[in-house]
């Protein structure tokens, strides 16, 4: 009996082992919570680019398929690529602004070449983080995660009132995220052991179950493309424009700030530590290396996903092999059609009902790395200014203060308070004196 229960603590440590049945439900949990966000950037980008349905179809199947092998070398390196840490990988949304305007203005080819060389870009700075990796301090890794979490919220209101859809903030919609929510919460409170760390898999098990009797979920598309399809290997040949490139490149180094600010947070409130260099190295050459592998299957940027950091904020659950568990379902997914269906029908309000607190785990954890770093007045400054400027700038409301700059600017930043928070507290960093309670003092 006590190995037994050893066995299923396991699930708290990064390695050792768990039951094959006891580790699917949780990883079954993180596929689940990032799936829909998983599929939504693609058939954004895809559609900017003329493609159609059956094209779109093509690529959300290799994102998938692309999204476990990602999660697989991060948990389980290749050489220096990978973290060895249960960071989740999906397509960025983070580049559907840009990667959208270039599939506009140069078609659909060149944004793959902007992908795929963007990603040896990334890949190659993760390699090399050791000679920059100090200018990252840990405020200003505190405050990017504070800015991760801020702006998650957002996601997870639009999810809670359906997505991007004619009847968002509909009462089904609202009501079937407000039982979600209920059903996570009571399995939270009333579970006991290991289960209670299964609260979001019962509450989308639960809201996905009202949404059939609701009639929101269409169970006829689940087999509408057979049962087996192997991804399909540069569906795009690659076309490159140094200026799609460029911009590109830009914003894979707003994607290496998400990268560092997530793997950070997993660190923290998953192993109580800080995080090292080479698991910062490893992390950014996944995400940098595992994109050039996207693009050659025909789809956007992969990176680490805020959602799945903010599940095991929350349940503190980092076992690897766990987390490989899910990975294996996203390849599943991309293999057989209709596994990866089914986890595209899930509703957006039944996912809004169980992220919209993972997301606030998200922020809470950025508090708790600001309170480590100490609130000295350099660390209070950086951390004050640079949540301000970002979250402020980049308010809808006040996006105008951005339209003096060039487009490109604007594309990178105006709506970004991520990029903002990260370039504004770098700056920060850099410039402001080491001493600054010594010459209070002094005056």
């Amino acid at each position: 009996m006590s190995n037994k229960t050893s066995n299923v603590s396991n699930i708290y440590k990064l390695d050792g082992h768990v039951p094959v049945a006891k580790a699917i439900p949780f990883g079954l949990q993180h596929v689940l919570a990032m799936f829909v966000s998983n599929l939504a950037p693609i058939s954004i980008i895809a559609a900017a680019g003329g493609l159609s349905q059956s094209e779109i179809a093509i690529l959300l199947q290799n994102a998938m398929f692309v999204a476990g092998i990602a999660t697989l070398i991060q948990l389980y390196p290749v050489w220096r690529v990978g973290a060895k840490l249960p960071i989740v990988m999906g397509v960025s949304f983070t580049f559907v602004t840009v990667l959208s305007t270039i599939a506009v203005n140069y078609g659909y080819p060149t944004v793959i070449g902007a992908v795929l060389v963007g990603g040896v870009f990334e890949g190659t700075l993760g390699l090399l983080a050791k000679y920059w990796r100090k200018i990252i301090s840990p405020i200003v890794a505190a405050s990017v995660v504070t800015a991760i979490g801020f702006s998650l919220f957002t996601v997870g209101a639009r999810s809670f009132g359906g997505g991007y859809v004619e009847d968002f903030g509909s009462a089904e919609n609202l009501i079937l995220g407000t039982i979600t929510l209920a059903v996570c919460l009571t399995w939270n409170c009333l579970a006991k052991g290991y289960l209670k760390q299964l609260s979001v898999l019962t509450g989308l098990i639960a809201g996905y179950a009202v949404a059939i009797c609701m009639g929101k979920v269409d169970l006829s598309v689940i087999f509408a493309d057979g049962l087996i399809a192997l991804p399909k290997l540069l569906p795009y040949t690659p076309k490159f424009n140094l200026g799609a490139i460029f911009s590109v490149c830009i914003i894979y180094l707003v994607s290496a700030a998400e990268t560092i600010g997530d793997t950070t947070a997993m660190v923290a409130s998953g192993l109580n530590r800080e995080i090292t260099d080479k698991e910062i190295s490893g992390s950014l050459g996944c995400d940098g290396y595992s994109s050039v592998v996207s693009s050659l299957f025909g789809c956007p940027p992969v990176t680490s996903f805020s959602q799945n950091v903010g599940l095991i904020a929350m349940t503190k659950v980092v076992n690897r092999f766990t987390i490989m568990t899910g990975a294996a379902c996203m390849i599943l997914a991309g293999l057989l059609p209709p596994v990866g269906n089914f986890f595209a029908s899930l509703p957006e309000a039944v996912l809004g009902g169980c992220t919209i607190m993972m997301f606030g785990t998200i922020l809470t954890s950025g508090m708790q790395m600001i309170a480590k770093a100490g609130f000295t007045q350099r660390n209070v400054t950086i951390a004050a200014l640079s949540l301000s400027i970002g979250i402020g700038f980049t308010t809808s409301s006040e996006i105008g203060l951005w339209h003096i700059f060039p487009e490109m600017i604007q594309n990178v930043f105006a709506a970004n308070v991520v990029a903002v928070v990260f370039v504004a507290s770098i700056i920060l960093n850099i410039i402001l004196p080491r001493n600054m309670e010594v010459e209070k003092i002094n005056e």
